[in-house]
């Protein structure tokens, strides 16, 4: 075993000699195996410990046990413990995914205040296996069935190569001590369920179906890498993104055959689920669906004519009001903008760029206010004659519904003066009689 290990772990590029490593140990026959052959490996290693206090003596038995190992075996040690019920409680979360949560925000706050450069966990093929059936019941499409992976990030799990019955055997032949946990046969967790139960009645019906499944496992992360290759190259044919808003043009991506797989693959990203691509998918052969919201977590989908756009729900929220005072020369939020006074009229030039705008200053009435538009809004546009919607301005310049809520208007008391980087109004513009322009630019 201590030969195949080492074969794995130089087959699959988990970490080279003089990687520095943090290995998470429970103190379980599966970390304490891995410990034993990083040991014997004489790779350069630490010991991380975590007590959750759920067990009650049990977990302090383990604590002390980690402790006691690694002062034998002059190990440097790690341990912290956690109010795991507090946070479950907070959070909202599941016991298992607020230990899992705590434990990887450790580690991952010691490796980089201990220059570690992997952290090692325990998995072996079974724990693939278990998580193969896990996420296979649950939907999680095709990145759900590689099971658990080599190497995720400076993640790395140099025991998939074996399974529990010889990293058992392994702890027998060498006296290798380790402790157990009474709560792996408490079959009120999913994973135990399927380890003590399911998995069983699967081996009695095929007797080798570890190692089926294993094969499976490995054809599909096979499988995977190219599927992967085909959705990342239909992504760059199709997404186009402006900062963080992505566009999806709506009739490049109904050309996509199977659509839905498509369709989930590229917006599962985004943190959309199945019902929400699915009523994503429906809309979009149906035009009268323009303007509907789909929300994930932290996006929001917005369907408009030609488009899909997708953006971050935070800047979607961000429709507040900003004010500019008559002696601010630069605003950075919202926008960036550049103001000058300008008193010597001699030289003044009209500018041409959208992105500059001048106004007769006596005209104005400070603080001039920044915001988004709302129902009702009108202005007098430059260069065309009397009072026009701002909703048809937006039409006759082809705005999205996205481009709509982006736009920023400057405003002088109830009167819109700018559609900025678009239009002034015409009722501000400098005339003959301007004896004071107030200049405003975007800046970049």
């Amino acid at each position: 075993m201590f030969k195949e290990f080492n074969q794995y772990i130089k087959q699959q590029n988990l970490f080279d000699e003089n990687a520095k490593i943090l290995l998470a140990v429970s103190g379980g026959v599966d970390s304490m195996v891995m410990t034993d052959l990083f040991k014997r490996s004489n790779y350069n290693f630490s010991i991380a410990h975590c007590n959750f206090h759920l067990r009650g003596q049990e977990s302090e038995r383990d604590e002390t046990f980690v402790r006691q190992y690694a002062e034998k075996n002059n190990i440097e040690l790690f341990v912290q413990s956690f109010d795991t019920y507090s946070y479950m409680t907070q959070e909202k979360k599941s016991l298992e995914m607020s230990a899992r949560d705590l434990r990887y925000d450790w580690f991952q706050k010691i490796a980089k205040q201990n220059n570690f450069t992997h952290l090692a966990t325990a998995h072996h093929a079974d724990d693939s296996i278990e998580t193969f059936i896990i996420n296979l019941l649950r939907g999680t499409g095709i990145a759900g069935l590689h099971g658990i992976l080599p190497k995720t990030g400076y993640i790395v799990r140099p025991l998939l190569f074996t399974g529990r019955k010889k990293i058992k055997e392994y702890a027998e032949k060498y006296n290798i001590d380790y402790v157990e946990d009474s709560t792996n046969k408490d079959t009120k967790f999913t994973r135990n369920k399927i380890r003590n139960e399911i998995i069983p009645i699967l081996k009695e019906i095929s007797p080798n179906v570890d190692v089926v499944l294993k094969k499976d496992i490995e054809r599909l992360r096979e499988t995977e890498q190219v599927f992967r290759s085909v959705i990342e190259n239909v992504k760059k044919d199709i997404l186009k993104k402006h900062g963080d808003r992505v566009e999806i043009s709506i009739q490049e991506i109904k050309k996509l055959s199977p659509l839905h797989i498509y369709v989930y693959e590229i917006l599962s990203e985004y943190g959309f689920n199945e019902t929400n691509i699915n009523a994503i998918c429906d809309c979009l052969d149906d035009n009268s669906s323009s303007g509907k919201l789909f929300y994930s977590d932290s996006y929001r989908l917005l369907r408009d004519r030609q488009s899909l756009f997708i953006t971050p729900k935070q800047e979607v929220a961000d429709q507040g009001k900003y004010y500019i005072e008559n002696y601010q020369n630069n605003i950075t939020a919202p926008i960036r903008l550049h103001i000058e006074t300008l008193r010597d009229l001699r030289f003044i030039k009209i500018p041409k760029e959208k992105g500059v705008a001048m106004f007769d200053y006596d005209k104005l009435k400070f603080p001039l206010e920044l915001r988004h538009w709302k129902r009702g809004d009108s202005f007098f546009p430059f260069g065309l004659k009397g009072k026009q919607k701002l909703s048809d301005f937006f039409n006759n310049q082809k705005y999205s519904i996205l481009d709509k809520e982006r736009q920023w208007l400057l405003c002088s008391g109830e009167d819109i003066i700018w559609v900025v980087g678009k239009r002034i109004d015409d009722r501000f513009r400098i005339t003959n009689d301007t004896k004071t322009i107030y200049k405003i630019e975007i800046d970049g």
